[in-house]
């Protein structure tokens, strides 16, 4: 008979390397889109445009592939880690899959009520934008109910990584929520520019996940002391904190 302590940890390891290699095809798919980019022109930048499919592939895979990794310090139980895993995983899929289909029909992917199946697809993006706020919120909540394990600094990083990146949760939903208004008020192309000034707070905040983690990883590869490898990941948790700081005058200052 097989030990179910066993069998969890097989199931785990499974979904993790799932989950590195969905992460690994989505910034393919960002990358050949790129190509597609320099063989096809058109505008990088507006609500069409091959940047989205890039950006958000990149993103989505490079976000994806450093969650599995950083909740790996996360004190969590091991069954409820793989599903949220699994959820996230899934709704990276259909985030990048929708807004890529959308690029193809040359039609704006978020906020766009044009006709109903881009408004179909409008909304399973959105909803698809608050399965991820739930899922990253119940691992940065995990974080901070116990300290995570890991090297000199990691507790620091994995916390103040997730914490920043609910800043750029919350900066994506005020973008949708903000279109959304625009939208069913009759002002379409108000909605699609209406983003710009959240986009570098968004940008900016999402990658902390992984760039403080992997600095205090790094770190740990070094002779120097845990106090100096802490003493270090607090000034660049401090620095991370006035460029989103920066970034969030930014916003007000361009609304």
């Amino acid at each position: 008979m097989k030990n179910p302590r066993a069998v969890r940890r097989a199931v785990g390891r499974a979904v993790e390397r799932l989950c590195h290699a969905t992460g690994l095809l989505l910034m393919l798919s960002g990358l050949a889109h790129l190509v597609v980019f320099a063989v096809d022109g058109g505008p990088w930048d507006g609500p069409v445009s091959w940047r989205k499919p890039v950006t958000f592939g990149l993103s989505f895979g490079v976000t994806l592939m450093a969650v599995v990794w950083v909740t790996s310090y996360v004190r969590l139980g091991a069954r409820t880690r793989v599903v949220l895993l699994a959820v996230f995983a899934a709704d990276c899929v259909v985030e990048v899959g929708g807004i890529t289909l959308q690029a193809w029909r040359r039609v704006p992917s978020h906020l766009n009520m044009e006709t109903p199946f881009d408004t179909g697809v409008s909304m399973m993006l959105a909803v698809g934008g608050g399965v991820l706020v739930v899922v990253l919120t119940v691992f940065a909540v995990a974080s901070f109910r116990h300290r995570p394990d890991g090297p000199a600094g990691m507790a620091l990083a994995v916390r103040s990584g997730f914490a920043i990146l609910l800043v750029a949760l919350a900066s994506g939903a005020a973008m949708i929520a903000r279109g959304v208004v625009l939208t069913r008020t009759g002002h379409q192309e108000g909605a699609y520019h209406s983003t710009a000034p959240l986009k570098p707070l968004h940008g900016v905040s999402l990658h902390a996940v992984l760039v403080l983690p992997l600095l205090a990883w790094l770190l740990s590869r070094t002779s120097a002391s845990a106090r100096t490898r802490w003493r270090t990941v607090a000034a660049a948790t401090g620095c991370y904190a006035v460029a989103v700081a920066g970034a969030v005058v930014w916003a007000v200052l361009a609304y």
